[in-house]
Parts: C-alpha cells; structure tokens; sequence
C-alpha cells in the first residue's frame, strides 16, 4: 500500500505542477514602463518554448524573448517510472490477493517479481537522481534574476528591472524526496520478495543438508573411538590378569603342611 501511495505522490507533485514568476521594468520614460510581466511554465518544463513580451524602453516597441533550456527528458523520465511503478504494485496486489495459486506455481511469480522489483529499484534511483539534477537547472532557467538578464532594457542603467514574484517550487522538492523515498522503499522489498523465490528455499536445504553431513560425520568418528578403546586399550591388561594364575602356590601353601602333619 506504502508503495502505491508514493509512487502517486511522485508523478503528482511533478506531473501537476504550474508556476510563473512576475518581473517589472520601469523605463526611464515612464510611459514605456511594464511593472507586471508574468511569465508562466509548467510540466514538463520545455521552457525554451515559453515566450513572454517586454519592453524595450525604446519608444512603443516590444521584444518577444522566451527562457532558456528543454527540461522535459528528465521529468517526463521520472514521471514515467512513478505512473509505471504504480501500474505495476496495483496489478501485483491484485494477483497477490485473487491468484495466490497461479502465483506460487512453478515458483514463476516470485522469480518474476523479484526481477521486477530489482529493475524498479535501480529505475527509482536513476530517475530521482536525473530528476534532482534537472530540478536544479529550472531553478536556475527560471530565476528572475536571471530572466531579467535576457532583456534588453535592463542593460541600460537609466531602467529599472525588479523581479516582483519568483516562482514557488516547493512540490517539486517535495517530488525529489518522494522519487529517492520510493527508491528506498523498492530496494529494502528486495529481500522479502527474494525469500519468496525458489533460490532462497534452495539456499536453505543445502545449508541443511551441509550441517546434516557434517553432523552424521562426526557422530559415526565419535562412535568408533568409543568402540575401539574398551576392547584395544582395556581389555588387554584385564585378561593378562586373568590368565596369570597365581592361586596355585595359595593352594600349594595350603595342602603342604597338610600333607606333612599326616605323614607325621
């Protein structure tokens, strides 16, 4: 659900923005003068295409300038991974919830969605980074400051050029933080999509089967010290005793003097 949500959250904040920022030029004549130049842009942000009027300072006469740079590739790019993602978590959640069978068979499902999900990941991050960096650029193209050095009557000292409102682009940092949010999101449901798969059960029996062999191994060596030392190293010395008999001189001590009083 957390990765749907961001995902709208992305290519809403990006997709749906429009801004414009407002200029003045008080010429030295009075009657030239032009103290509200609005110029408007939105996504995706081709800006060379956005054309404004104003003043030259030189009698009625007008210049029509646009601003400068083509940002489109990167925030349509970053849209277009936040709308795909989206698609994607929506049609998995379905199957997820109405086809767990078909999903879980020949482990197919998890294989496919573990690749998905590493492909998105790595997607995330390329996009929020190209994005973040054309972001930057706008910032710059789109300062009135330096809108206001495109204009011809703001190179004469005797003009006035003032930028009245700059442009509010707090929904686009806002898409930044959503773009690498996303990305974080993605790649730490790696791990749980991977014990899905059939290579992380696979993993599991071999290390089973591993300590199994490892344990039968040094349960069968235990068991023939055990069986080797009471008939190799103890038995020996108890049987030698046993051979040894040394109960004929007790009886030859017994039966002499007897022998000896009766002859007596």
């Amino acid at each position: 659900m957390g990765i749907k949500l961001f995902a709208i959250f992305a290519f809403a904040t990006c997709g749906g923005y429009s801004g414009g920022l407002r200029l003045s030029v008080d010429c030295a004549n009075k009657s030239e003068s032009d103290l509200n130049i609005d110029i408007a842009f939105a996504y995706p942000f081709r800006l060379h295409q956005v054309n404004f009027d104003a003043p030259t300072c030189e009698g009625k006469r007008r210049e029509t300038l646009s601003l400068i740079g083509d940002f489109s590739s990167s925030a349509e790019f970053f849209v277009t991974i936040a709308v795909f993602a989206f698609l994607y978590s929506l049609a998995a959640t379905v199957v997820y919830i109405f086809f767990q069978n078909k999903y879980r068979e020949n482990n197919r499902g998890p294989l496919i969605d573990f690749i998905v999900t590493v492909v998105f990941s790595f997607l995330w991050l390329v996009s929020s980074s190209a994005w973040a960096k054309g972001l930057s650029d706008v910032k710059i193209a789109t300062d009135p400051d330096e809108v206001l050095l495109l204009m011809s009557a703001c190179k004469q000292q005797s003009n006035k050029c003032l930028p009245v409102r700059s442009p509010v682009m707090s929904s686009l940092n806002t898409s930044v933080v959503f773009g690498f949010l996303n990305f974080i999101l993605w790649a730490g449901n790696i791990w749980f999509v991977f014990k899905e798969t059939g290579w992380h059960s696979s993993g599991q029996r071999h290390a089973a089967d591993t300590m199994e062999k490892q344990s039968s191994g040094y349960n069968q060596s235990g068991y023939n010290q055990d069986s080797y030392g009471p008939s190799g190293g103890y038995n020996q010395p108890g049987s030698y005793g046993q051979v040894g008999d040394y109960s004929q001189p007790q009886s030859y001590g017994q039966s002499g003097p007897t022998s000896f009083a009766n002859q007596i």
